[in-house]
């Protein structure tokens, strides 16, 4: 099990432009679910993500995190889309 700092730094590093961590990205494991929660914010939007674990492993073997991956695309263009 990985520790949610390494994991937040590794998303961080593989999706630079949503931010830093404990600012635009939260992580915590959430024991209920046995599962990774992912809290996106930025601006007034925000997005929260279950990562279940195999996904967090693949995401800190460096492999995308591809249902994250699409969460973050989502945001992106709800944030881009408010800015014309």
């Amino acid at each position: 099990m990985h520790d949610k700092k390494e994991l937040c730094n590794k998303i961080i590093e593989l999706y630079p432009e949503i931010g830093e961590c404990g600012i635009n990205v939260e992580v915590a494991f959430d024991e209920a679910k046995n599962a990774w929660v992912v809290d996106l914010k930025k601006d007034k939007h925000e997005l929260k993500h279950h990562l279940e674990i195999p996904d967090a492993d693949q995401c800190m073997e460096g492999k995308q995190c591809v249902s994250l991956g699409l969460e973050i695309a989502q945001l992106k263009k709800n944030i881009e889309g408010e800015q014309f």
